[in-house]
């Protein structure tokens, strides 16, 4: 059974590897998400059981929530060797010095286990197994005895290393072939490890486990059964969004909408209660849609408060590359501080949903 990066990353984390900080995502929308909770630049990789998933472009860059929308978009979907692309794994943006490829697999024409490493690793590891072939170090251990860490240290030494990374790349080395024993594995693999200057990281990680030993793994078929989260946001053909504390509200704003002669270009319902994060990331989405060219924000404070909502929606507008018009209907619970903060930060406001759709729609209509 292959396992996706995800699930062999976590794997290889309980083993005492390091890994990167890491989430997955079903869609653009939780994709802007989890990059908005980690406020750092992030990879995004598709999430598939083949190989070659880089140069056929499932794996991608983002420095923001917007623009990891546009990315998750266009990833998502994909066919990648036959694999449609279904989830996405988002993490930390590693600062590579140095690439390294480990693998442990079984040899069967030696019928024991093969551990091959190389100080070239990444996507061209295939090249240089045809190319290069003495660049890339094998070591059959014994499998009727203990596999040693000062045998993984001399698989390591003769990959041809720097003294200093010796231990280190030793021990994932051990670490890994240990992985390999504990799971009955057909492959562990970390290709590319990676050197940063916080230490080794296993920038990707590959699993197989023989079928007929499951039994003795329930916890890791467990980790199969994934659950997609429901987002409520839609996309329409207009390009007025419009964005909404409830689905009714949400609703009515639209009805506003088309009532004054515009089009909505979203259903985005951001939910009662939500805070200043939840309004950041509603607007990344539609702020990072193309199509968008006003925002209708229609909000009727109760659970949701009003000063959080306007802290929101100024993070968002200063963070945000791509400028929009924006016109907020913010009444209800907390509003007098709400309606300050928006007045203090030079973003106009109404308390009438039909005062604010009319000038949205004024607006969109001033663009053409």
């Amino acid at each position: 059974m292959k396992f996706f990066e995800h699930v062999a990353k976590g794997i290889f984390k309980k083993e005492g590897l390091n890994v990167l900080e890491g989430h997955v995502a079903y869609s653009p929308e939780e994709a802007t998400s989890v990059v908005s909770e980690m406020g750092e630049p992030v990879a995004i990789k598709a999430q598939v059981l083949v190989g070659g998933r880089g140069k056929a472009g499932g794996v991608k860059f983002a420095d923001d929530p917007g623009e990891a929308f546009k990315v998750a978009d266009e990833i998502l979907g994909m066919e990648i060797k036959g694999e449609k692309v279904k989830h996405l794994l988002i993490e930390q943006k590693a600062d590579i010095l140095k690439e390294f490829f480990i693998s442990v697999s079984i040899d069967r024409a030696a019928k024991r286990p093969v551990i091959m490493a190389s100080c070239e690793g990444g996507m061209e590891i295939e090249n240089l197994a045809k190319t290069n072939p003495e660049k890339i170090i094998k070591y059959c251990p014994d499998p009727l005895h203990e596999f040693l860490p000062y045998e993984a240290r001399e698989v390591a030494r003769k990959m041809g290393v720097s003294s200093d990374l010796i231990s280190p790349i030793g021990d994932v080395i051990w670490k890994l072939y240990n992985i390999f024993e504990k799971y009955d594995a057909e492959i562990a693999e970390i290709n590319p490890l990676v050197l940063t200057p916080e230490g080794l990281i296993a920038a990707d990680a590959k699993l197989e486990v023989e079928n007929d030993s499951l039994f003795r793994h329930q916890d890791l078929v467990e980790l199969l059964r994934y659950k997609k989260k429901a987002v409520d946001f839609v996309k329409l053909d207009g390009d007025i969004a419009v964005i909404g504390n409830g689905a009714g509200l949400t609703l009515t704003g639209m009805d506003m909408i088309k009532l004054n002669g515009g089009e909505p270009a979203t259903f985005l319902d951001i939910g009662g209660g939500a805070a200043d994060q939840t309004i950041m990331q509603a607007l990344n989405m539609v702020l990072n849609y193309d199509p968008v060219k006003v925002i209708f924000l229609n909000v009727l404070g109760g659970i949701t408060k009003a000063d959080d909502v306007a802290r929101g929606v100024i993070k968002a507008l200063e963070k945000s590359k791509r400028k929009v018009d924006i016109v907020i209907r913010l009444t209800g619970t907390n509003e007098e501080e709400g309606q300050r903060l928006l007045e203090e930060a030079g973003i106009p406001y109404e308390v009438s949903m039909e005062e604010a759709a009319k000038k949205a729609v004024e607006l969109r209509n001033s663009l053409a």
